[in-house]
């Protein structure tokens, strides 16, 4: 499966995730050309040589009526609403509404998919910005210089993501840094209100890098495309792309992208678990279902001895990388563990696909199961179960009663 795996361990934005993607291109000034050629008012995209602890790769720069933007000002965090900005007739025209916002995508020179894309994504911008702010979305204005960079980031990502077409996009957790960042409304923490409320549901953690590393445009764009949060994916490379910061700092600042072939028959997997020995066995029961019903993988107990000689259980849970959180507050809550363990796994599958057959009692599911050389076939156990209660006859009796049929 052609999947795009983007590193984030100095956090994500706009310009570095462009950058990065530029970065997994063979004729890149052919691609800078097209971008070029989109249309956006007053903005040029230049691509240079960036090289960060000893790492090249790309800086993509955006030029704003032939002026870049000055290293750390925070244009993402310039968004106002009416109540704002009312005050002279040239400050409210140096601010733009998705209305004004719309205008301009409409005018671009791409096709409908890509618009979309872009719209879609300010969306989330500006329903973060409402959120955080208390006001409608239509009242959201956005600084006019801020605008057309943010813009130009989202239009340029959008656009690359579309010529790759990836079937996958896996992201890593993301850094979004530590301390302050000046905004419009004043000195807020990071990340930023608007920033912590795009990242909702994805995995983030803050560091001791004091300087904002993951911005609202990159929280987006990131929410907006990614399938899965999880380490990079079992997969053999064909293309890495480096997308550089401007900031300079001990770590390397930088976004990795890599393109490549992830195995279909592989995914991370999250096993947590615990110890106990003052469960009853319906208690642990209990516990087990709930996790089976908030969408674990596979749950299962071990008998173990424990110290000073008592008996015990371990409980064993198997989820999805982005599931987690929810296993282990679930875990704490139904089980009276103090202490859970947690490892990542690579899980080894077979494709997988159900189909009906019809019977003498009637339609029943057949389970099939293949891969790595390997074929084979189950009748579904609640189908055969019922018509058991129905009929009176065996589990046994039936599947082979129905087996024939199937190999007639």
């Amino acid at each position: 499966m052609k999947t795009l795996y983007l590193e984030c361990k100095m956090g994500a934005a706009g310009d570095m995730l462009g950058a990065a993607l530029l970065g997994l291109f063979d004729e890149t000034d052919a691609i800078l050309k097209d971008l070029n050629e989109i249309g956006i008012p007053f903005v040029e995209f230049r691509l240079e040589e960036s090289t960060k602890c000893g790492i090249v790769g790309n800086h993509l720069r955006v030029i704003i009526n032939g002026e870049e933007e000055e290293p750390g000002h925070s244009h993402e965090h310039s968004y106002e609403h009416d109540h704002d900005h009312k005050h002279t007739h040239e400050h409210h025209h140096s601010h733009k509404s998705l209305y004004d916002i719309e205008e301009i995508i409409e005018n671009l020179n791409i096709n409908k998919e890509i618009k979309s894309d872009i719209r879609e994504v300010y969306e989330l911008l500006a329903e973060a910005e409402s959120k955080v702010h208390g006001v409608p979305v239509q009242e959201i204005h956005f600084h006019e210089v801020g605008n057309m960079d943010a813009i130009a980031d989202i239009t340029a990502f959008c656009y690359l993501m579309h010529e790759l077409d990836p079937e996958k996009v896996i992201v890593s957790p993301i850094n979004v840094g530590g301390g302050t960042v000046k905004t419009a409304h004043g000195i807020l923490p990071i990340p930023a209100p608007a920033t912590a409320v795009l990242l909702e549901g994805i995995p983030c953690y803050q560091s001791n890098i004091e300087s904002e590393l993951c911005t609202p445009t990159g929280a987006a764009l990131i929410k907006y495309f990614a399938f899965d949060f999880s380490n990079q994916p079992v997969m053999v490379p064909e293309k890495i792309g480096y997308g550089m910061g401007k900031k300079d700092f001990p770590q390397a600042n930088c976004l990795r992208a890599v393109l490549g072939n992830a195995r279909e028959d592989t995914e991370q997997i999250v096993e947590i678990s615990c110890n106990v020995d003052d469960m009853t066995a319906e208690e642990i029961g209990f516990a087990i279902d709930m996790l089976f019903e908030a969408g674990a993988v596979e749950v299962y107990t071990t008998a173990v001895g424990m110290k000073k000689g008592r008996p015990g259980t371990v409980i064993s849970c198997m989820c999805r990388t982005d599931e987690r959180e929810k296993m282990v507050d679930l875990m704490f809550k139904h089980t009276t563990t103090i202490g859970i363990r947690e490892n990542i796994c690579n899980r080894y599958v077979m494709a997988r696909e159900i189909r009906k057959i019809d019977t003498p009692y009637g339609e029943v599911r057949v389970k099939k199961s293949y891969g790595h050389e390997v074929c084979r076939e189950k009748l579904e156990y609640d189908d055969i179960a019922g018509i058991a209660r129905l009929t009176g006859k065996s589990l046994l009796e039936l599947k082979k009663e129905i087996s024939d049929e199937i190999d007639k």
